[in-house]
């Protein structure tokens, strides 16, 4: 069985929780490079925030982590395919292409009431450097944070 289709076993929505999501794209294509497709992606995740709300996510150059808290009438898997979708659109009519951004399916973690929220996006927006990216966050583009 694939492993996307594993992901899914067990898998449930709980409004007001917090998960971290992971997506990838296609084959690892690194396409967040290019600044704008990035950027792209960014507007994706602002446009959620009638149905969910985001304490921090970072854009890798092949995928990205996103710290969510789930809106009261949305499920997990809408949100995420609300963002992979946006991002798709936006992105196709930038490049003026069809292009297949995304892997099937998502990685998710449901935070327990003991983990600590700042910790967890502290260590989601610390990416790019533990990557070899940049020496610093505060010299990386494509990542937010509510506390910032």
């Amino acid at each position: 069985m694939p492993s996307s289709h594993r992901l899914r076993i067990g898998r449930f929505s709980q409004s007001s929780q917090v998960y971290l999501i992971t997506c990838v794209t296609q084959n690892r294509s690194p396409i967040f490079f290019d600044f704008y497709t990035a950027h792209t992606l960014m507007r994706s995740f602002r446009d959620t925030e009638s149905h969910a709300y985001t304490w921090a996510y970072v854009i890798m150059p092949d995928h990205f982590h996103w710290l969510v808290q789930l809106g009261e009438e949305t499920s997990l898997s809408d949100q995420v395919h609300f963002v992979k979708s946006s991002a798709t659109r936006k992105i196709r009519n930038l490049s003026n292409s069809s292009l297949q951004i995304w892997q099937a399916g998502f990685h998710d973690r449901q935070l327990r009431k003991e983990d600590d929220l700042k910790a967890m996006a502290r260590y989601v927006i610390a990416n790019p450097v533990r990557a070899g990216l940049t020496n610093s966050v505060r010299n990386y583009s494509f990542w937010d944070a509510a506390w910032i």
